[in-house]
């Protein structure tokens, strides 16, 4: 039973070509727009000393409108579809500065503070040498000489010059923007500052020389606004962040997470950057085991590769944060992380690569070769393997002009794309799947609403609910589900569809989940009978020459679909990704131009995608008052429980095999915590069997497995992939420590406080907001009874 509808090729093209075009006249049901939101040109310090020295911020507006520039190493690079927006991102901090002080006949080359960025030959050695000064530059030291009004004032005019010659309303957009490049001890806090118009910018963009804290920025950009400049950021990369770009209880200078800090957040950055040429921000499979989708992109990497560290997944990754975010609603009455999508470059080359079949790198020189790339010269720490295409935002604007895309930036009816232009639609309401029967609305893929197959579809979409980057009212009477009108079209020049998805997030007792729903897909595939999940599309992909073909897959995609596990009383989010069929990865197409096995150090293929910004759905006040939730810390010991300290949570967990219970979902596990080492551990101890040698613990450290933990089990976050840990039986560390029980979750710790409540003891975890939601219970017998009503046991 297939869920795909195909229009004409022909008509395809012509409907694609709208946007393309241009918009002569506003369109209320709005057009979507593809623009770049972050790139960079020889202005920026660090572009210059990878050896961009030839192309300047016009010459990237020519790009992006579809004519050739040179790449830094000279070779000619063309986009493979024009944009409909773009804004350059230089780097704010010392911008142009070092491509000046390289100039012989600029004033800044005879500056005495200017001689440690004068390269005095081209060598690897040399431009190493500057390349590391010029970082501690971008990390915050101040030169003063370097930072006169003479020199920062007049690039960032010319950069205004360049934005408002570009700028064409009604065929192409081009904004006054920059990077804030706040990188404190290497984690990358950056954003993108974009503003409305050019008309009223300041004389000078605020950097992280001024201030490398977020809260200072988002003052700034308050001041701004209230001097009639509108203006919004994008933070990038957190993948890089190391876990801070989206805390939860403290952010990176001690101010606490609270509504203020939540009110200025969201003010001020409506979208975040979900995937660049330095990987995808989405999420990550410790996050999100059960997604099969979720290992696209991943690099672990911090700015410039210091030594002795590992970056943080928690607290880098955008479903979790999008979670976070709900259960900080849910608890503490405020929510920092309703963000839209949107996806860039980050090139540093002025021109991007956006297709795996025309990757040219992002970081000229040292990337800009074929055999740099293959051979995985590392630069900076990074393999140039690891790289991949530029993404693009997308918008729904009613027009291809500032204020229109800027609006839609603003409203987060973007999506995001990893390269092709996919074009998504999304929306949320109550009536969206009126007409369907209950099993209808459950089996989804049986019977698809004949209004969405409309031609004036969007009309009734608008009209009954919200698009990407709403808020669904609470329903208009008792527990009526929502649904979701959901439509994608392909890109003409890439890979057809695989599936749409719908991304679901929820909380409760301070616990939060995720799953993910195929709603809509091609071929005659059919969903799992009791998983759900749609079988993979194949691959018609040719590794040994890096082709494929499009034999399988859609042009067009719609269904609507009805949560079948929605609870009025919690809030939700929701949000579409759509997937393309398989396709060859760059390194596999390079590798078969070279006669080389492609790189086994990623995957050989990929699955283009899409992301719609997500929808909310936030219970009205007395809805939410209809919540089960379980008790908290302060619950328990206003009942007389006591916490236990180190030696009675040594004498209840080390060395044995407690069985215990989520109460929120219910599903039962047991966890073995093994014996921890002993004092001089590190000495080789007599073993009592000879044969066997024991592991050299360190004092109070041991292994804990979980155990009965199945692949469809209900999990919370930030418990890693315990199902298949129990599987494959393998171990994370623990330790027991000022009356916590201590593990590791990708570096970050995640503490259990255990209390005694008369013959019970319950647990609370450190990353669930004060809920006490574990139990220790008694030896299960038997997990999975057969008796009736009791064949699936969670």
């Amino acid at each position: 039973m297939t869920r795909m509808t195909i229009v004409s090729e022909g008509c395809f093209l012509l409907l694609l070509s709208v946007s393309f075009a241009g918009a002569q006249e506003a369109n209320p049901l709005r057009d979507a727009y593809f623009g770049e939101t972050h790139v960079h040109t020889s202005y920026s310090l660090d572009a210059w000393l990878f050896g961009n020295r030839m192309t300047d911020p016009g010459d990237a507006y020519k790009y992006f409108k579809g004519e050739p520039i040179k790449h830094p190493l000279g070779y000619d690079i063309k986009i493979d579809t024009p944009l409909d927006f773009a804004g350059v991102t230089d780097h704010s901090e010392y911008v142009g500065v070092v491509k000046l002080a390289n100039d012989p006949g600029s004033a800044i080359n005879k500056m005495s503070a200017a001689e440690p960025l004068i390269l005095k030959n081209d060598s690897q050695e040399e431009v190493q040498r500057v390349y590391l000064y010029a970082l501690k530059l971008l990390a915050g030291e101040r030169i003063n000489a370097l930072l006169s009004p003479e020199i920062a004032h007049t690039v960032w005019e010319e950069n205004i010059d360049f934005a408002n010659k570009a700028n064409e309303p009604g065929k192409f957009t081009a904004f006054c923007s920059y990077e804030w490049t706040s990188m404190p001890n290497n984690m990358n806090l950056h954003r993108n500052i974009f503003f409305k118009d050019c008309a009223h910018v300041p004389a000078a963009p605020f950097s992280a020389l001024d201030s490398d804290i977020p809260s200072d920025l988002w003052k700034w950009m308050d001041d701004q606004r209230n001097q009639g400049n509108d203006l919004l950021a994008i933070s990038h990369n957190a993948n890089l962040s190391d876990g801070r770009m989206y805390p939860t209880e403290i952010d990176i200078n001690g101010r606490p997470i609270d509504r203020a800090y939540a009110e200025d957040r969201m003010r001020n950055e409506p979208l975040i950057e979900i995937k660049q040429i330095k990987g995808a921000s989405e999420t990550h499979p410790l996050l999100s085991p059960t997604d099969e989708f979720a290992n696209y992109e991943i690099l672990t990497y911090l700015l410039s590769n210091p030594e002795g560290r590992i970056p943080h997944v928690i607290g880098s990754y955008a479903r979790q944060a999008l979670k976070d975010g709900l259960t900080l609603e849910d608890t503490k009455g405020f929510n920092p992380y309703k963000f839209g999508f949107g996806a860039a470059s980050d090139s540093h080359n002025t021109g991007v690569p956006y297709r795996q079949n025309n990757f040219f790198g992002g970081h000229a020189s040292l990337d800009g070769t074929i055999e740099k790339r293959m051979s995985g010269t590392i630069f900076a720490g990074m393999d140039p393997r690891l790289e991949n295409p530029g993404g693009l935002t997308g918008v729904w604007a009613e027009e291809n002009t500032r204020a229109s895309i800027f609006n839609a930036m603003k409203r987060k009816e973007t999506f995001a794309v990893s390269g092709p232009h996919i074009k998504v639609r999304f929306f949320g309401g109550w009536n969206y799947a009126e007409g369907q029967t209950a099993d209808q609305r459950h089996d989804f893929w049986k019977s698809t609403p004949d209004w969405i197959k409309d031609r004036d579809w969007l009309k009734a979409a608008y009209a009954q609910g919200v698009p990407m980057g709403g808020d669904l009212t609470p329903p208009p009477a008792g527990d009526k589900p929502p649904s979701f009108a959901v439509w994608a079209v392909k890109d003409p020049t890439s890979g057809n569809l695989d599936r749409i998805q719908i991304v679901k997030g929820w909380t409760k007792s301070g616990q939060s989940f995720e799953k993910v729903f195929d709603v809509a897909w091609a071929g005659d595939r059919t969903p799992d009978k009791w998983t759900g999940e749609v079988p993979p599309i194949g691959s018609t992909v040719d590794m040994e020459k890096g082709t494929y073909t499009n034999s399988i897959g859609a042009v067009e995609l719609k269904s609507v679909w009805t949560d079948p596990e929605f609870d009025q009383s919690g809030p939700a989010f929701y949000y579409a990704r759509v997937l393309e069929i398989p396709t060859p990865r760059w390194t596999t197409i390079q590798a078969a131009q070279l006669g080389i096995a492609p790189p086994d150090v990623v995957p050989a293929t990929i699955q283009e995608r899409a992301w719609s910004s997500p929808i909310w759905y936030t219970p009205a006040p007395e809805t939410h008052k209809l919540a089960k939730v379980g008790p908290t810390v302060d619950d328990l010991k206003k009942a007389g429980a006591v916490a236990l300290d180190d030696a009675e949570l040594k004498a209840l967990v080390v060395d044995k095999t407690p069985w215990l219970q989520n109460n929120v979902t219910g599903t039962r596990f047991r966890i073995t915590y093994s014996a921890s080492g002993i004092a001089n551990a590190t000495q080789m101890l007599t073993p009592i069997d000879p044969r066997y040698v024991t592991s050299k613990l360190d004092q109070n450290q041991g292994q804990a497995l979980a155990d009965n933990v199945g692949r469809q089990a209900l999990m919370p976050s930030a418990t890693g992939d315990a199902a298949a840990a129990s599987y494959f039986g393998t171990p994370s560390p623990y330790y027991i420590n000022n009356g916590k029980l201590v593990t590791v979750l990708a570096g970050t710790p995640i503490e259990v406080t255990a209390y005694k409540l008369g013959d019970k003891v319950y647990g609370a975890r450190s990353n669930e907001f004060g809920y006490v939601n574990y139990e220790i219970i008694p030896e299960v017998k038997e997990l999975n009874p057969l008796s009736p009503g009791n064949e699936v046991l969670h």
